[in-house]
């Protein structure tokens, strides 16, 4: 199902011409106390907005490893949600959509402040009354993350959060990636990874074309192995297995005090279905969990046909209705 849901072709016609919007996440800092600054980093989002947009709830939309915002799953749930009157923001994770000029930095699993100040800005500048998120497998764990960062603090405006096939134990999901049963999804992933850095590295090479690199990229052979060299490396973690206990999202479930609704299939072949049997998810009563024995990853191909062929990004509009402010 997951391979189907990826050569499947699909149009969208009820979603109209996106406007851009570029979000300010981090601003322009020293380089060890030198009058050299580094560049501040700058996520675009692609926008739907309604007619007198505070008149209506907001979704925004969030991709996984190595998607962006022009992915099927992302349009085909921003078309449901624009079709029942919601403005839509497909947003990009940092360097992804072709945003890789906007910042210095690279994207990863722990930059949930990223979309902190994006719900904030929204709430703050825009006047937004009621604000949902979804993400999607990696695009899930930020979006965990986030909401249990805000924990009690959380804004009354965020009024609920949706992760589909959350990879919110990071290594967990790194090892079964990994597997041999898995070397297609593997493939598909390196390729990308290793293609979007040396791009990269042409962009900035004063910081990425240093000393072992390029060998560095011809060693990795699977995530794992690109989060130890690379990943690491660049973000700040002493490794792979630091970055990934830093940023998993399992670790602040329990804070999380918004409405959530975590989808994901048994049958997941890279997100275990064995990470979500922890109590900080199952005895949150913020938490809702479902948990189809058919899916794939992040696929979710119903028999039925209309809205309802692609299960979950119905499922977000629908969770995303029921949770709206009740006049």
């Amino acid at each position: 199902m997951t391979i189907a849901a990826a050569f499947l072709r699909r149009r969208f016609p009820r979603l109209p011409a996106s406007f851009p919007r570029f979000f300010d996440v981090e601003p322009a800092v020293g380089r060890g106390g030198q009058a050299e600054a580094k560049s501040g980093t700058q996520i675009r989002g692609d926008c739907h907005w309604q007619p007198n947009p505070p008149n209506h709830p907001t979704l925004l939309l969030l991709h996984g490893l190595e998607g962006s915002s022009d992915s099927d799953y992302i349009l085909g749930a921003a078309e449901k949600a624009f079709a029942a009157g919601f403005n839509v923001l497909r947003l990009n994770q940092r360097n992804c959509g072709g945003t890789e000029h906007l910042t210095e930095t690279l994207y990863h699993s722990g930059r949930s402040a990223d979309f902190r100040a994006i719900v904030l800005e929204l709430i703050e500048r825009d006047g937004l009354p009621e604000i949902f998120f979804a993400g999607f497998s990696m695009g899930g764990n930020l979006a965990l993350k986030m909401a249990g960062e805000f924990g009690d603090a959380a804004p009354p405006r965020l009024r609920g959060i949706v992760a589909v096939a959350p990879c919110l134990h990071l290594a967990a999901c790194a090892d079964a990636l990994g597997e041999p049963r898995n070397f297609l999804y593997n493939r598909h992933f390196m390729q990308r990874l290793k293609r979007r850095m040396r791009y990269k590295a042409a962009l900035f090479p004063d910081i990425y074309l240093t000393d072992g690199l390029r060998a560095a990229l011809r060693r990795v052979r699977n995530v794992r192995e690109f989060d130890d060299a690379i990943t690491a490396r660049f973000c700040g973690f002493e490794g792979a297995a630091d970055y990934y206990a830093r940023s998993s999202a399992m670790h602040v479930l329990e804070a999380i005090r918004v409405p959530t609704l975590i989808l994901t299939a048994q049958d997941d072949p890279f997100v275990p279905f064995a990470i979500f049997e922890i109590a900080a998810l199952r005895e949150n009563p913020d938490i809702q969990f479902v948990a189809p024995q058919h899916g794939g990853h992040i696929a979710f191909i119903s028999r039925e046909n209309g809205d309802e062929r692609f299960w979950c990004e119905a499922r977000i509009v629908e969770f995303c209705r029921k949770s709206r402010l009740q006049p």
